[in-house]
């Protein structure tokens, strides 16, 4: 059963990794998990915060700031040194197969803590917004579009970040709720 689920998971990644490689998205993924490229969206939902909550604002992005912490420390560390998945670019019975588009292939695989932490963020600010029900899928596809180009450039298989959003997104629900109940917000 379960190298069943593996061999899918493979031919899944080399269905993403080969069948969709062209050169110009090449180049979107590899801008898309490149961290400087988040930096604007992430100023652009700062700022909908600090206007939207004023003093209050400072609670919500502190809770943000240690959700994020805490989704990078359970993905990086936690469930990637328990599981020890090598990663697809290093993967023996993928060798030769993998178009690895990024520099280094270091650490483990399952599960991608890209997808974990930016899906986090993205149910986690989107309970902020519940008035303007167009911010999730925004952030819900930006999310999304990392946690794919994460595939396409040979670093993760499906699974990791299949499982990464789905953690990330219990992280984002239970912060949610963390905050709401126990941290007074004025709004």
């Amino acid at each position: 059963m379960l190298s069943t689920l593996l061999e899918l998971d493979r031919s899944a990644f080399l269905a993403i990794n080969n069948g969709l490689s062209q050169p110009w998205l090449n180049t979107i993924c590899l801008v898309f998990r490149n961290q400087s490229t988040w930096y604007p969206m992430y100023a652009v939902v700062i700022y909908f915060l600090v206007r939207a909550y004023k003093k209050e604002s400072w609670k919500i992005l502190l809770a943000a700031a240690l959700m994020v912490f805490a989704t990078d420390q359970f993905s990086a560390n936690l469930v990637k040194n328990t599981f020890m998945r090598l990663r697809p670019c290093v993967e023996p019975l993928l060798a030769g197969k993998v178009i690895h588009l990024t520099g280094s292939c270091n650490g483990y695989s399952f599960i991608s803590a890209h997808a974990t932490n930016h899906f986090a963020v993205a149910v986690f600010i989107s309970f902020w917004f519940k008035k303007q029900n167009w911010q999730l899928p925004i952030l819900l596809l930006w999310a999304a579009f990392i946690a794919f180009s994460q595939v396409y450039v040979g670093v993760h298989y499906p699974s990791d970040v299949i499982v990464g959003a789905a953690v990330g997104s219990l992280f984002g629900v239970a912060f949610s709720r963390y905050v709401f109940k126990f941290i007074p917000i004025q709004t």
